[in-house]
């Protein structure tokens, strides 16, 4: 059920089959629709929705918790560590902050180990104090001071 209202649902089928279904405004245990899914096309939903819900999370957190904030850092495409390991900027030593994922061509790739690594495009998410996100922002576009 939406905050409007309105009742969705996505039915997976035990032979693999998925729907996505749409139900009536007036009645809302009556299917008005069903739309069968490839593999491919509920990949995408469930990219699309897993990443804005994680995104959505992170940032809400930050509103339970006074000082903490959340980020999302674009890797300049210049960074003295694109193409080398995320545990090689060793942030959270240098910063105290922690890098809590990485959004790599629409993707979200929670928890990154430490041999992760940082390609062209990637958008770190980082949570931390306001002064620690700075640092970090900086570390990733000048390497270490």
């Amino acid at each position: 059920m939406t905050e409007s209202g309105r009742r969705i649902s996505v039915v997976s089928h035990r032979d693999g089959e998925r729907d996505l279904a749409l139900f009536d405004v007036a009645d809302p245990d009556a299917c008005r629709d069903s739309i069968p899914m490839t593999d491919d096309e509920a990949a995408a939903l469930a990219d699309v929705l897993g990443t804005s819900v994680m995104i959505s999370r992170l940032t809400n957190l930050s509103d339970a918790a006074v000082g903490l904030f959340t980020e999302q850092l674009e890797l300049p495409t210049d960074s003295p560590y694109l193409n080398r390991p995320l545990g090689h900027t060793k942030t959270r030593t240098r910063t105290r902050v922690s890098i809590v994922a990485i959004v790599r061509d629409k993707v979200v790739l929670p928890s990154p180990t430490p041999d992760e690594i940082l390609r062209p495009g990637d958008v770190i998410v980082a949570v931390g104090t306001r002064e620690g996100l700075d640092a970090v922002s900086r570390l990733i576009s000048n390497g270490p001071d």
